[in-house]
């Protein structure tokens, strides 16, 4: 199993795991551009999601659901890179603090969400899901609100996607990235 060190180590030094095959074997990534969300002014929400916002049905949650939010997000792609191996350790990441999610919610269920990593400062989003249009996004928002509130400077997407890039989603070369990630690492931030 990938421990809390090995993740964290890896986190720490802008590496993450993916499973890349159907026997689960375990590939290691640090890609170059690396794509990062601005948690400054330049963080952009659509003018169709704005409007939408103003009148959110969407309740909003944090960590309530975190391995339910893993696995809606794996059982949504063909091909999954969110093996049990990758489960199981994220799980245990987040009982020690390190691994969170976002729900959004209607009429109580669960729509959509994220999850990611967090350390000092920096959080690594890895995925995120949607039953309900617009749900993902609503916690995408929510999310960069929360971090913005508790002083984290480092969002980081991994690659961009067209999904992404219309909330604003820039590439950074990795050396810019690594610098970033350094500063960020370091700050006593909560989630």
């Amino acid at each position: 199993m990938l421990t809390p060190e090995i993740l964290l180590a890896a986190y720490c030094r802008g590496i993450f795991p993916m499973a890349i095959s159907k026997q689960d074997e375990i590939g290691w990534f640090s890609p170059d551009p690396r794509a990062v969300i601005p948690l400054d002014d330049r963080f952009h929400i659509p003018h169709g999601l704005r409007r939408m916002l103003k009148k959110n049905p969407f309740c909003i949650t944090f960590d309530r659901e975190f391995e339910r939010v893993m696995r809606e997000c794996a059982k949504r792609r063909e091909g999954t890179w969110i093996s049990e191996e990758i489960v199981a350790s994220y799980c245990q990441l987040h009982r020690l603090g390190f691994a969170h999610s976002v729900e959004a919610r209607l009429d109580g269920r669960l729509a959509g969400g994220l999850y990611g990593v967090h350390i000092g400062g920096a959080f690594f989003g890895e995925s995120m899901f949607h039953r309900v249009t617009d749900a993902s996004k609503v916690a995408l928002v929510a999310l960069v609100e929360r971090l913005r509130d508790r002083g984290f400077v480092l969002l980081d997407t991994q690659w961009q996607t067209p999904h992404l890039a219309q909330f604003g989603t820039e590439e950074i070369a990795r050396r810019e990235y690594l610098r970033r990630l350094k500063q960020a690492i370091s700050l006593p931030c909560a989630f």
